[in-house]
């Protein structure tokens, strides 16, 4: 089996391009299942097929449960990010962390500004035997750093298109 490799600190590095340069993209297509609702008993697969996951409305939103939902998918891969670009930046600064964990709530609910819905997360940030104010430092470099954090912080550009 082969070892599992960090990614490399090299990703640290300033980009000064004109435009956006990608350096990995994906995609997930959800379709309906039963109820002919993604949320409700559909199944969300990746183009590589690593990620086939089904589907459900929480309980809590009149569904059945037992499946996964869009927002335990955003706190996943927030808290999965923000893991990610914290450790990084811990090796290059030569800070051993040990059992780290990044935890992500993220509340689906009724947004005051138009009365439909939003998003909010919260991240909490668990550096067992770091000094706090390292610690502290650490996290700010690491929210400016991690991609989910400035999407959360700034939004992100997003084209909706109908398919022809």
């Amino acid at each position: 089996m082969t070892k599992l490799q960090p990614p490399p600190v090299s990703l640290l590095n300033r980009y000064r391009g004109p435009e956006f340069q990608p350096l990995y993209s994906t995609k997930v297509t959800v379709s309906g299942g039963k109820a002919a609702h993604g949320r409700a008993s559909g199944v969300a697969r990746s183009n590589d097929g690593c990620l086939d996951i089904a589907l459900r409305l929480p309980v809590e939103l009149g569904g059945g449960g037992g499946g996964t939902n869009p927002e335990q998918l955003f706190a996943a891969a927030y808290a999965a990010c923000f893991h990610g670009a914290l450790n990084l930046l811990a090796t290059r600064k030569g800070i051993p962390l040990v059992d780290a964990r990044v935890e992500v709530s993220v509340a689906f609910g009724r947004d005051p500004m138009d009365g439909l819905f939003m998003l909010t997360a919260d991240v909490t940030i668990h550096l067992p035997g770091v000094e706090k104010s390292l610690a502290e430092e650490l996290v700010r470099h690491t929210e400016r750093f991690c991609p989910y954090a400035k999407l959360a912080r700034n939004g992100m550009t997003s084209i909706v298109a109908l398919a022809a």
